[in-house]
């Protein structure tokens, strides 16, 4: 099992280069057991309800907890959008409605280049 794993936009990357060594080194451990297992824990990677196939992948460390929003592109090919620090149980709505906007601009751009 392979997934692929891509960026959308700079989002994701401003936020990890923001990181300290041992965040990163977290965050590429999540992604890399995302690319990897087929079957991938809850704790790792969840579906948010009430979306059209926005996922989080969600990444703890002893004093943060990371999400990274992404979306599928056919089967294997994950899209990362953007991400932040959760301070509050619930999902800012703005996070939401960006990750929302990139998938909708993502799918907008590829179907115009085929």
């Amino acid at each position: 099992m392979e997934r692929h794993i891509k960026t959308y936009g700079n989002f994701f990357h401003e936020f990890y280069g923001e990181q300290n060594q041992k965040v990163k080194a977290k965050i590429d451990f999540v992604i890399e057991l995302i690319k990897h297992v087929e079957r991938v824990p809850v704790k790792f990677l969840k579906h948010l309800e009430g979306t059209d196939g926005i996922y989080e992948i969600r990444v703890s460390t002893v004093f943060k907890q990371i999400r990274i929003f992404c979306f599928f592109d056919k089967g294997e090919l994950i899209i990362l959008t953007n991400c932040f620090i959760k301070k509050k149980r619930k999902t800012p709505t703005n996070e939401l409605v960006l990750a929302k906007k990139l998938k909708k601009e993502y799918f907008l751009k590829k179907k115009n280049t085929n």
